[in-house]
């Protein structure tokens, strides 16, 4: 059999048994991802695999970069592709997608135990941190002020007050008056 043949095989499993499953993804027919645990829960995770042309013959590329997994540190992150790795290699030259994402189900536990979410606002500040000597020329070009057309200024001032300030309530909701409850 041909890799092409064994990945048909597999996918067509792949998706009768995830069929209605949630947490399965089908990116592309090469690309699954797989949720880990349930929405909401702090250990969840995801897994992506994607198959290479040779694959099963040669291991399947996994991944955990999807936003998801943003809380997750970049150490418990590589534990878990380390323990998936080591199902690969004895995987090898089968089908291993279904395997994988039910040895990491088995295992979300143990996956899991030295996780502390990170706090998102800290992993954004770094991220700001990190790039802010890349974006410090772009911001200078923020500072010019958007080019309006006449009928823009016009529709503008039409709904501001002279100091270009929108009219109290402005975004309220209209309240309509239903009667007396009894």
């Amino acid at each position: 059999m041909s890799a092409n043949e064994d990945q048909e095989m597999e996918l067509e499993a792949l998706r009768s048994i995830y069929e209605g499953d949630e947490s399965f993804r089908e990116l592309s027919p090469v690309s699954f991802q797989y949720r880990i645990g349930e929405n909401g829960d702090p250990k969840a995770f995801l897994i992506e695999i994607s198959w290479t042309e040779t694959y099963p013959q040669t291991p399947p590329i996994i991944s955990m970069n999807a936003f998801f997994n943003n809380t997750i540190s970049s150490a418990v992150k590589q534990s878990i592709l380390a323990k998936l790795q080591e199902a690969v290699e004895v995987n090898l030259g089968t089908a291993m997608t279904y395997t994988l994402f039910e040895y990491a189900k088995d295992n979300k536990e143990q996956f899991m135990e030295n996780h502390n979410p990170v706090n998102s606002t800290t992993s954004i500040s770094n991220i700001i941190s990190i790039e802010t000597p890349n974006t410090a020329p772009s911001s200078k070009k923020k500072d010019k002020k958007e080019q309006l057309s006449k009928a823009q200024k016009r529709k503008l001032a039409d709904k501001t007050d002279h100091k270009g300030e929108l009219p109290r309530g402005w975004n309220w909701v209209d309240v309509v008056k239903a009667g007396p409850l009894h």
